[in-house]
């Protein structure tokens, strides 16, 4: 796939920002890694929570089931799914709080 990413893309360079997914660091990764001189990869820390907005996104929508109780999987997702989309529609700048939050900016440098 990055091959191919970088064939569509006029041969530009990549920066690819993975995790630490052990298929992602082993030996046949990182001789394919040596071999592409146009790929630049960072690794994300082991748990780096406040790198991933998601992360921000998920504690608040857990926050805002707290007290409740389901009556089962099924009106659990109902739930998760009804909340997630009041925060979707949010006005108030939500989702750009949690980029945000962790430093990262909203526009390219």
């Amino acid at each position: 796939m990055i091959d191919a990413a970088h064939q569509r893309l006029g041969r530009a360079n990549i920066v690819l920002v993975w995790d630490n997914d052990t298929s992602h660091r082993g030996a046949a990764m990182r001789e394919l890694i040596a071999e592409r001189p146009w790929l630049t990869v960072y690794y994300l820390p082991a748990y780096a929570p406040i790198l991933h907005p998601v992360e921000v996104l998920w504690s608040a929508l857990k926050r805002s089931l707290a007290n409740l109780a389901a009556h089962g999987v099924d009106a659990l997702a109902a739930l998760v799914k009804t909340r997630l989309r009041l925060m979707q529609y949010r006005r108030d700048g939500l989702f750009d709080g949690f980029i945000a939050e962790n430093g990262l900016a909203l526009e390219p440098p």
